[in-house]
């Protein structure tokens, strides 16, 4: 087998595995389905750019396929913004007026049979700017990072950044390939390929341990959201985590619901273990305490217990965890202001 065949083989299951990913992502009735939609148009929008690449690397292509190829960049970008939007920002109601995003896409694709692809100076013109449209999309996305990925799950941050820097990757790539820096021109569909790989099995692996967890529950999303409703609303009220002895099983009896269905609710909707929901809270409680000026002076053992851990040791390590400092430093860093 040639080096061409090679390529063009491993390029070509690249693609089938995109496109796999994307169906199952568009067919998933578990989970987040809005972020599992925009993440499923996101692998799409690639899927056709990069399957372009391929095409017209092997094909003569038409014109209007090429344009049609570019086009997936022009629905990469939205749905990438609007993925971190829902996963990182939480926004789970999307406006209308967000939808407009993605008129670029539409125009191009109607209008592929008009746009010019033939080597001129307006094509080339045309060309830059579709990827100038996922640069800023790539922008607003490292954006949604930078502001949110201290409020959200570690795991959550990572995934999306991950996602932003392969997209600003293959991104970089074909900008790379116009400048004349890279002349292996189908070595964005090998790339793409690999990529495509590394996040299906990643993201397979994810969903297949919460599917396994939980597919003979009978908490549905609807009853799942309101018992995370019932859950927010008793730590608040009733600061239940101060209590040194609590435990999966006494919430479940003072809500009256089974520990597998608490614990299910917390993870599907916090992505997160009882003992981290729980800390989150005590945590919150204990930077309240720290910033006190009334009690500047108190130990930070005692703040500990007061919050609900058993010992000092505990507190310092899920408090730094949280705010990336310890206690001291935290005390020391909001007695400054």
């Amino acid at each position: 087998m040639t080096k061409d065949s090679i390529l063009l083989v491993l390029s070509c299951l690249g693609i089938v595995q995109a496109l796999f990913l994307a169906v199952y992502l568009f067919t998933l009735k578990r989970g987040e389905r809005k972020a599992n939609i925009f993440l499923a148009f996101v692998i799409l929008g690639l899927t056709i750019r990069v399957g372009k690449s391929v095409l017209n690397v092997y094909l003569d292509l038409d014109p209007w396929q090429r344009n049609l190829g570019l086009s997936g960049i022009l629905l990469t970008g939205p749905f990438l913004w609007l993925y971190g939007r829902v996963l990182l920002a939480e926004r789970k109601e999307i406006l209308p007026k967000n939808y407009w995003h993605i008129l670029p896409f539409i125009l191009m694709a109607i209008g592929c049979f008009f746009i010019p692809n033939d080597g001129s100076v307006l094509a080339y013109g045309i060309y830059i700017l579709v990827f100038v449209h996922l640069a800023i999309y790539i922008g607003l996305s490292f954006r949604i990072i930078y502001i949110y990925g201290a409020k959200v799950h570690p795991q959550r941050l990572s995934w999306y950044r991950n996602l932003s820097i392969g997209v600003a990757l293959i991104w970089s790539f074909y900008m790379g390939h116009l400048a004349g820096i890279f002349s292996f021109y189908i070595g964005g569909a090998v790339f793409f390929s690999l990529l495509i790989y590394i996040f299906s099995f990643l993201f397979l692996k994810k969903h297949a341990f919460r599917l396994g967890k939980y597919n003979t529950s009978t908490l549905d999303k609807n009853m799942s959201g309101q018992l995370i409703a019932s859950i927010r609303n008793l730590f608040a009220k009733e600061e239940v985590f101060l209590d040194h002895s609590i435990s999966l099983e006494t919430i479940a009896e003072r809500l009256q619901v089974t520990p597998r269905n608490l614990s299910q609710a917390i993870n599907e909707n916090e992505q997160k273990n009882f003992s981290d929901f729980v800390n989150g809270y005590r945590i919150e409680k204990a930077k309240k305490m720290l910033s006190n000026k009334e009690q500047r002076k108190e130990k930070i053992v005692a703040i500990a217990y007061d919050c609900g851990f058993g010992n000092v040791t505990s507190f310092n390590i899920a408090f730094k965890a949280k705010t990336q400092l310890t206690p001291s430093q935290y005390r020391k860093k909001t007695s400054a202001i």
